[in-house]
């Protein structure tokens, strides 16, 4: 696998990460008062997901970069 799938597969995986937090923060929330590890689980995932993101966002770019055909293919 090179390195854009990696890329890939992580991005996909933070998302799941992320909305099984969330789903778990519901549950926690409708029990009671949940612990604050609990509460905070959901904010790790989007604070990764920006560099997959971005990373994924600036490869077709980049890659027309890298091939030499410059601005003229965007116009």
């Amino acid at each position: 696998m090179n390195w854009n799938n990696w890329v890939r597969q992580i991005h996909r995986w933070l998302s799941i990460a992320f909305t099984v937090t969330v789903v778990a923060n519901f549950v926690a929330m409708g029990s009671g008062e949940p612990p604050l590890w609990v509460v905070y689980s959901p904010l790790l995932p989007p604070a990764l997901l920006p560099f997959t993101g971005l990373y994924m966002f600036v490869l077709p770019y980049a890659t027309r970069w890298r091939s030499g055909r410059g601005a003229s293919v965007l116009e």
